[in-house]
């Protein structure tokens, strides 16, 4: 076996030092679809179903997390909301008619909608692909 000497130790210790600073400017990738990936739900929108599970919570039966991805120009129909949800821009912008409020969403923004008391429509009016991650918290 080789002595451990100064000089070693230090370009060991500068090797880790610096190891976590490479690893952290390094930004995660954003999720990213196939043109036929999901269900088209309209012209330019596509539901890609992401997982399911029973819930803990007492007032819902299911937890459900999906990618909602609407391509530049394409547009959602004002619905009521028929479950409880929770709402997270993960790429892009959206104009969000909601309840007949109009409001613009950004990535990493987050909204609320209540079952039977929200209606919401959206419009992706930006030249980039707007991706809303949705949790619906499915009634027991």
């Amino acid at each position: 076996m080789e002595a451990v000497n100064r000089r070693s130790t230090l370009a060991l210790g500068l090797t880790l030092a610096t190891t976590p600073l490479i690893t952290w400017a390094t930004p995660a990738a954003a999720q990213t679809y196939g043109p036929d990936e999901g269900k088209e739900v309209s012209p330019g929108v596509r539901v890609v179903a992401l997982g399911e599970r029973k819930s803990v919570i007492p007032a819902y039966a299911t937890v459900k997390l999906r990618d909602v991805v609407i391509q530049p120009g394409a547009k959602t129909e004002d619905n009521m909301m028929t479950n409880d949800m929770l709402c997270h821009m993960t790429e892009g912008e959206l104009s969000v008619f909601h309840n007949k409020e109009q409001f613009t969403v950004k990535k990493g923004d987050v909204w609320a909608c209540a079952n039977g008391a929200t209606t919401e429509g959206t419009q992706n009016t930006s030249s980039a692909v707007a991706i809303m991650r949705v949790i619906d918290l499915m009634p027991a």
